[in-house]
């Protein structure tokens, strides 16, 4: 049996391999992206992208498209009993400022993220190997070896790394025995995407509460509406085109919609799970099969895309000849995120099953999660979302800050420096200069203000957008030791 050689093997081409496999392409580092199925997934489940998850597909040079193919949320209109309605905006929305570009989520359903993903990383040379099953695999000190099955026949692949990315059922993470603690969250829902009469498509559609509550929301992008219900946790539901339709007529008591196909549908037990490790060796968990969510407040997608963002460069730097101690960081960052969003996503799940309060706002924007505690963050105001800053070039031109991350380097920033640069140029690291007549220019001042910058100031912006270092020294021997440790 011939062996296929590659540098990472990612198992899964869900949102989070999709960000993984285009953030390797365009670093030139070689990978193969397989997943079990036959065909990409065609279901809207994750519909909301948030404001931070924006600023990655940005970087990967695809918001513009999701933003063009998706819309806001919109209101939401609770019927009464007595045939009324009231309509709520439960989506926060603000302006987009000088240091955050995007104020608030977008809806767009999971399919079409997944297919704007898949045409950028087409672009960049790739694609989805699908009905491609992960059989086995065992590791060494120097990488992995896989077992594929295909309909051509078993291959084997050899990879210096090797990414579950393969869902909350994660055969990689079974294999590994690593744990998946969590608990069951008592409840069990029907989602599925329809094409229906009888409702406007202004407005996000609700009746009822507790156990009986039902939901037919407008996809944006599409024709299509999705349909969300509570069901009982034991016994079998009727997901045909037939049960669906009787149990639309029965909770929201009308009879004037009329449901002309059923596209996608799912029967789902809710749980809030979270890996014990996400590393063992040289094999890494990303997304849901690091951490389950219930799908309340739209956290799910965007942790597992975040996931990749924070791993990609990290395996790119190791593959370029960093030292590995630096893979130790993904744990150390994103166990604890996940956390702190399953969390929020539980007591969110309450509140819905409660109060039917359903308001979201800045907590679930993950505009304000960071790494401060990090071994990467160098100082104590390091180890947050780096912001966005319009600035100028230095021929006049328009040039935003978030423009320069889109490189994928480590972003040294010297605001209005007084002397000739401490560190030469080397591989993966941009220095750039801040100043009246430098190449970067802040006339305006929203980069001197979103970051807090005096002239001589150093600002080092790590390669996924985050803070490492704010300081006032760059003479600083932990410094010059920190890019020397991490920067390749």
């Amino acid at each position: 049996m011939n062996t296929i050689h590659t540098d990472i093997l990612i198992c899964g081409a869900g949102a989070a391999g999709l960000t993984l496999a285009i953030d390797l392409a365009r670093r030139d580092i070689p990978f193969l992206l397989i997943d079990q199925i036959a065909a990409p997934f065609a279901g809207s489940r994750g519909k909301g992208i948030q404001p931070r998850t924006l600023e990655i597909f940005e970087a990967l040079d695809v918001a513009d498209r999701m933003i063009a193919a998706g819309g806001p949320y919109p209101a939401q209109r609770h019927y009464h009993a007595d045939g009324g309605y009231h309509d709520e905006v439960t989506v926060r929305a603000t302006a987009a400022t000088p240091d955050e570009p995007y104020g608030e989520p977008l809806m767009l359903p999971q399919y079409l993220t997944e297919g704007i993903l898949r045409t950028r990383l087409a672009e960049l040379g790739h694609a989805p190997r699908y009905g491609h099953a992960l059989a086995g695999f065992e590791q060494d000190a120097d990488g992995v070896t896989a077992q594929v099955q295909t309909i051509d026949g078993d291959i084997t692949i050899r990879a210096r790394y090797m990414v579950g990315a393969d869902g909350g059922r994660s055969f990689v993470r079974k294999t590994l025995g690593v744990n998946f603690p969590g608990e069951s969250l008592n409840a069990r829902a029907v989602v599925a995407d329809l094409t229906l009469s009888g409702l406007s498509r202004d407005v996000w559609h609700r009746w009822g509460s507790g156990p009986n509550q039902i939901s037919l929301c407008p996809l944006q992008g599409t024709p299509l509406f999705q349909l969300q219900m509570p069901i009982p946790l034991e016994g079998e539901f009727d997901l045909t085109d037939a049960g669906i339709a009787a149990a639309i007529a029965e909770r929201t008591g009308r009879t004037d919609i009329e449901i002309q196909a059923v596209h996608w549908r799912s029967d789902y037990a809710m749980s809030a799970r979270l890996a014990e490790r996400y590393q063992v060796g040289r094999i890494f968990l990303a997304g849901d099969a690091a951490h389950i969510h219930p799908p309340t407040g739209g956290q799910g997608l965007n942790t597992s895309v975040q996931d990749a963002w924070n791993l990609g460069w990290k395996l790119a730097a190791v593959v370029n000849g960093a030292d590995a101690s630096l893979l130790d960081s993904y744990e150390e960052e994103r166990r604890e995120i996940a956390a702190g969003m399953l969390g929020m996503a539980t007591r969110l799940l309450d509140a819905a099953r409660e109060r039917g309060d359903l308001r979201r706002g800045r907590e679930q924007q993950q505009l304000d999660l960071g790494y401060p505690d990090s071994s990467l963050s160098l100082d104590a105001r390091a180890g947050y979302r780096a912001p966005d800053a319009p600035c100028v070039g230095a021929s006049g031109q328009p040039l935003r800050l978030f423009s320069l991350l889109k490189s994928g380097d480590w972003i040294m920033l010297r605001y209005e420096p007084s002397t000739p640069p401490v560190f030469e140029a080397r591989r993966g690291l941009r220095i750039i200069q801040v100043g009246a007549q430098a190449e970067l220019r802040d006339p305006a001042g929203h980069l001197r203000e979103a970051y807090g910058l005096r002239p001589g100031d150093i600002a080092l912006l790590r390669p996924d957008g985050y803070l490492a270092a704010l300081t006032t020294d760059e003479c600083s021997p932990a410094l010059a030791h920190y890019l020397d440790e991490k920067i390749f």
